[in-house]
């Protein structure tokens, strides 16, 4: 039977990674158990050491989720997936996979506001000193940041929701030259219009939440790992740079991962180490249901983008809006970077001001009736938002400017209604601003 992996996309977001075997569900059960029996002493033991793929608690895993990573890996040409209980969570746990306190991650300023609040705020207090820098910058320029504790370079696909593309290649570039790893989330791109590990980038990260369920169902995050980076590489000074990764692991009798699991280490010990000590496990209804949305996910994206285009360039005629961000639309800063790592569209994300400044954008929001205000993207619902009073707001000015959040910014996701009806609303509302 011909692999998966040498199906079309569109196939492999209805096939992978689930195969009903005769007589089986056609759908992928849900597995709603917390723990798994066992007859005999040696067949638990070797899940503790790591011999076995089997399933002993539902914290570290379950049947259900094992098929939604297997899945995501698939979409985003990885090697393995971890799923996690939320974006953040997969965030996290890919920094602490391979940092510990004292050291030091470089990550593009342009970043998602909750993730940026984790990073200068709570890893700081755990000991990492994680810098910001404009992703824009030379590679020469960014190459002067490292530092001999430098131990990963963060960015975004899709920076949420200043809109700017990453320059994947030169990133991983950047990375390679720094022998770090390259993590990029790529919650607003979804594999379905960019996968980042084909351009060089090490593990990706993902908030299922958004696109990938794609129904406001299920909060959930994942880890793909691309099996392209080698965890045995050396510090300045000659010793391992990656110590959790590939020297002796005490809580399990002297294992190395990355000698035993290879293009796998990364997520393997994921599982065995981080979700078990954190407990950021998924719940197999969430991946049911995540596995669900990611069945659609190519067709729902395609919707998704024609319809953003056509926003896009209705805004950007209409008089009340000052200035629109999209990438997806010609003249935009970042559209010819759009065009290269996302040629099938810039996603359904874009940004826009209305005259008047933050109270006429305020003002605007008040006035819609089919768009849904809320703290969310990447649904089939039209959505908007004001992020410099929700989700930037821990931010101060400066540095929400910093991240591309003018005060009065509105944030819209195009949803999957007919974009006329969609287009009606948003005129309706502008219309009604009082300057």
């Amino acid at each position: 039977m011909k692999e998966m992996k040498d199906n079309k996309f569109e196939t492999k977001c209805v096939h992978g990674a689930y195969r009903a075997q005769s007589a089986q569900p056609q759908n992928m059960p849900i597995i709603q158990s917390t723990t798994y029996r066992y007859y005999n002493a040696p067949d638990v033991a070797a899940l503790f050491d790591l011999d076995s793929p089997n399933h002993m608690y539902a914290r570290l895993g379950s049947p259900t989720v094992d098929y939604l990573e297997q899945k995501m890996a698939l979409l985003e040409s990885g090697t393995a997936g971890m799923s996690t209980s939320s974006g953040q969570a997969a965030n996290l746990i890919a920094l602490l996979n391979i940092c510990e306190a004292g050291d030091h991650v470089l990550s593009g300023t342009n970043i998602y506001g909750g993730t940026y609040n984790l990073f200068n705020v709570t890893l700081r207090r755990l000991g990492l000193d994680v810098e910001f820098f404009d992703q824009d910058m030379s590679e020469e320029e960014i190459l002067k940041l490292k530092r001999p504790n430098t131990k990963a370079l963060f960015g975004e696909t899709l920076g949420n929701p200043a809109l700017s593309v990453l320059d994947i290649e030169k990133f991983a570039r950047v990375a390679n030259a720094m022998k770090v790893p390259l993590i990029v989330d790529n919650t607003l791109a979804t594999p379905a219009l960019c996968r980042p590990i084909e351009y060089g980038a090490h593990i990706v990260t993902h908030s299922t939440t958004k696109f990938a369920d794609g129904h406001g169902t299920s909060i959930g995050g994942c880890v793909v790992e691309g099996g392209n980076f080698d965890w045995t590489v050396k510090d300045d000074d000659g010793n391992l740079k990656y110590p959790t990764m590939a020297a002796p692991d005490d809580s399990y009798h002297g294992l190395n991962f990355y000698e035993k699991f290879g293009q796998a280490a990364f997520c393997t010990r994921l599982k065995a180490v981080l979700v078990r000590d954190l407990g950021c496990t998924m719940a197999p209804m969430n991946a049911y249901l995540t596995h669900q949305g990611l069945q659609t996910l190519d067709v729902r994206m395609e919707r998704h983008v024609k319809n953003a285009e056509a926003v896009a360039k209705f805004l950007k005629g209409h008089p009340m809006v000052d200035w629109i961000i999209y990438p997806g639309l010609e003249g935009d800063k970042y559209y010819d970077l759009a065009k290269k790592y996302m040629p099938k569209g810039a996603s359904a994300v874009m940004s826009f001001g209305v005259k008047g400044g933050r109270k006429a954008g305020e003002d605007f929001l008040e006035h819609l009736e089919l768009c849904s205000i809320v703290v969310h993207v990447g649904d089939i619902h039209t959505s908007v938002l004001h992020p410099a009073s929700t989700t930037h707001r821990q931010l101060s000015e400066e540095a929400q400017l910093a991240a591309g959040i003018d005060p009065g910014l509105i944030r819209l996701s195009v949803g999957l209604e007919n974009v006329e009806d969609i287009i009606a609303d948003l005129d309706q509302a502008l219309n009604k601003v009082k300057l």
